[in-house]
This record gives C-alpha cells, structure tokens and sequence, in this order.
C-alpha cells in the first residue's frame, strides 16, 4: 500500500486537520484512504477514525519493535489502497521520532509548517528540515511542503512560488472556522467527542493537490513479515467499553478477537461483568464518570472474580478503578474496587508522558519472571501504593507507579501505567493466562 507522512516543524501546526483535509480529499478523488498515527497516541486516532469509519493504526517501533511496525502498516491495506500517517511533535522530535518511523517504512515526508504569519520564510522552513535529514544515521526523504493555516491569494502564491525545486507543493488547510479541535486537561478532545466541522473539512480538502500527493507516495520498500500465528483458545475475554475504558489499539482489539471471545460490557452504562475468563480494563477517562463507575454491578464482581483468582489486566484508568479510592480534581473521593492496594489523584499537569521499558520481577498476566515488555504511559494522576504493595515490574525506562517500580499485583490481577501493544506480546500472555 502506498503512503505518506505528515509531519509537522513542531506540535500544534496543524497535523490533524491536515491529514483529515488529505484523506478527504483522497476519497473525492476515487481513492481509499486509511489513516494511522506515528508513536502512541490514542486521541488523534479518534479524529482520523471519526473521519475515515476505519481504524487508524498505530506505528511506533518502540512499542511493536521494527517488525511490529511493518506488520501493524500492512494490516491496513485491508481497509484501502493508500495511507497517510500523521506524525507526532516535530518531525525529528524524541528519540522514536517520525523521522524514524518514516525512515523505517522509507516513505515520503510532507511537511505542515504553520503559515499564517509567513510566506517565503515558510519555504525557507521547509528547505532546513530538508538539509537536517543528512545529519541523521537513517534516510529521511523531506519531499513535499503542505502548507497550514495559509490563506489564498497573495499569500499561498508567494509560499508556491518560494519553494526550491526539489520539493513539492501539495496544497494548503485555510484558516476556517471549525477545523480547530479544542483542548481540555488530557490534551485535545476525541473525534467521537468533537469532531472537525464536517463542512469545514470538505472546504479544506478542496485546496489539496491530490495529484501532486500521490505522485509523492510510494509503497514501502520492505516487505512486511507475516502475522504472528493466533492460536485461537475457548478463553472469553471481558473487556470494558465505553468513555472511561476508550484508550485501546487497534491492533489490540484485534489480536484479542483472534486468540479469544471477546465480551465487550460498558461499566459507565451499568453493566455487570459477563461470564468470562478474563477481564481487560483499558485506560480512558474514568474520573469523569467516577460516580457512575463507584455505583456499578460490575465493581463488585469484578473484586469477587479477582479475589477468586480470575485473570485482570488494568491499564492506566484501569488500574485506577481497580485501586482503592481515585479523587477528582475537584477534590471528590469515589470508591473503586478495591483490589489494588493504591488509591489515585488527578492532577492538574501530566505526571508522566514517556515510552516504557518495565523487567518483569515475577509472573504475572502480561508477562512472566525475566521478561521485559514495552509500553507508553501518559496520565495526570499521582498513585499512593501501600508500602507492602507487590509489583510485578521493575522500571527500566518511563516513571511507572513511583519512579521505579509498576504493574500492582495482587491474586492474578495487574494493574499497570503503561498501555501495551498487540505487538508487545503482553495480550497473548494474557489469554494463555487464562487457560491456566
């Protein structure tokens, strides 16, 4: 499948309504379009999904490593016939960069550079992010310049016109009302939650150069690996669904579908747990709905299963309803489960944004004794674990519960910070955890 990479000079350019802009404008011309997101993110996902009604995928080496990240890009060609990847940051921004990843799939960069206060400086932007790929030790092929926020006229000829020759003009985004996305304590709204102006978007797509893209997009040079084999099991897998459990892969949901049944259930809604094998609390926005959360069925019987050794992964918001007590930022303590020795706290900042390295000290669901598993934690909540508290993982790299130490174990429920890809191996562990 051929693609693109989008990426910006720094975070906040405009990516997002970029890369929305583009694939709508792919879809008037006839094509497929399928998005995915360069590093871990779940919120811009949301919007490309809204946008798209496809998964996005995420392409982070970090936590697929290099083979991962060719098979979760391949995965996609099921869903269409060329793919636009929204970088994260600036282009060559953190050590698992898009640089990195657009250098590992050896796809073409199109660099966002916010315009509306430039014109020839816009090129001249362009040009330096271009020269900077010699300094690297991978290729990184800056070879378009679509240009954010530019008006007509004047302004988007004089941006064309400035463009040296061995780069590509494929378009603008104006500044129209509507191609905002808002931003609240956990970074920007979800595109279930609020969506770009659907009018909006269609004004946006119609200043994309659609032939000019595809002329730049080209098929990755590797060939993908196979998929890991799924060995399907009788294993039912609960796994929580709704605003407070939101933060999931793709590539999650389905390597769980193909290794087990899985039962969604929405706590927030007032579900019980179902029957089942083995509960998955994924992150999301629990302290919104903490109330609602603290009254539901399935509270309970998820300690009782727990308590009766049944399997419990939690991630982030999982792991803060299954602790003890979790407190808003407006000071309220609500009840959880009770199964975790820790009880949380919203914050007003981020405590931790950070890839995760964690060496497993003991078994434990995700993992057994000796192995190391990689993630991605990002959470404005501090956790106050009891002192005897077991864990399951030492920190290698990231902050986990307290700076060294993650994965809260207590009967066979683990509760970490960290989110873990399909390709970390941690839900395959999972599922064979509940065939014990």
């Amino acid at each position: 499948m051929p693609g693109v990479v989008l990426a910006g000079t720094a975070s906040g350019v405009g990516k997002t309504v970029a890369t929305l802009a583009v694939c709508r404008a792919l879809e008037r011309e006839g094509r497929t379009p399928v998005a995915a997101k360069a590093g871990p993110d779940f919120i811009d996902p949301s919007h490309h999904a809204a946008t798209l009604e496809t998964p996005s995928r995420t392409l982070d080496p970090w936590l697929a490593d290099d083979d991962g990240l060719k098979r979760t890009y391949a995965r996609g060609a099921r869903d269409g016939d060329v793919c636009v990847v929204e970088g994260m940051m600036g282009l060559y921004d953190g050590d698992v960069s898009t640089a990195a990843v657009a250098a590992k799939l050896d796809l073409p960069v199109v660099l966002v550079v916010d315009a509306a206060a430039g014109m020839e400086s816009v090129a001249a932007t362009a040009l330096g992010f271009r020269a900077y790929a010699d300094r690297m030790d991978y290729d990184v092929d800056v070879a378009g310049l679509l240009a954010a926020r530019a008006r007509g006229g004047r302004h988007e000829q004089g941006i064309a016109d400035a463009i040296p020759v061995e780069m590509h003009y494929v378009g603008r985004t104006p500044p129209l009302d509507g191609l905002e996305v808002p931003e609240r304590h956990l970074g920007l709204h979800g595109g279930d939650e609020a969506p770009v102006d659907e009018d909006a978007l269609d004004a946006a797509a119609r200043h994309v150069d659609t032939a000019e893209l595809l002329r730049l997009a080209r098929r990755p040079r590797v060939d993908a690996p196979p998929d890991r084999p799924a060995d399907p099991t009788d294993v039912t897998v609960a796994v929580a669904t709704d605003d407070a459990f939101k933060f999931v892969y793709p590539s999650v949901r389905e390597r769980l579908a193909a290794r087990a049944t899985v039962e969604p259930f929405a706590p927030v809604a007032g579900d019980d747990l179902p029957d089942c094998d083995a509960v998955y609390l994924p992150g999301g926005y629990p302290e919104r709905h903490a109330a609602a959360i603290a009254d539901a069925p399935a509270l309970s019987s998820i300690a009782d299963r727990a308590a009766e050794g049944l399997p419990v992964v939690g991630e982030c918001g999982g792991t803060m309803v299954l602790g003890e007590t979790l407190t808003t930022a407006d000071g309220d303590d609500h009840e959880m489960a009770g199964v975790l020795p820790v009880s949380t706290t919203l914050t007003d900042r981020p405590v931790a944004l950070d890839h995760v390295g964690l060496r497993a000290r003991r078994d434990s669901p995700v993992a057994s004794a000796g192995e190391t598993v990689r993630g991605h934690e990002f959470h404005y909540s501090a956790a106050t674990a009891a002192p005897d508290a077991r864990y399951a993982f030492e920190v290698v790299r990231g902050a986990g519960v307290d700076g060294a130490n993650d994965g809260l174990l207590e009967h066979r429920t683990v509760g970490t910070y960290a989110h873990f890809h399909a390709e970390s191996g941690a839900f395959d562990a999972f599922v064979e955890s509940a065939r014990r």
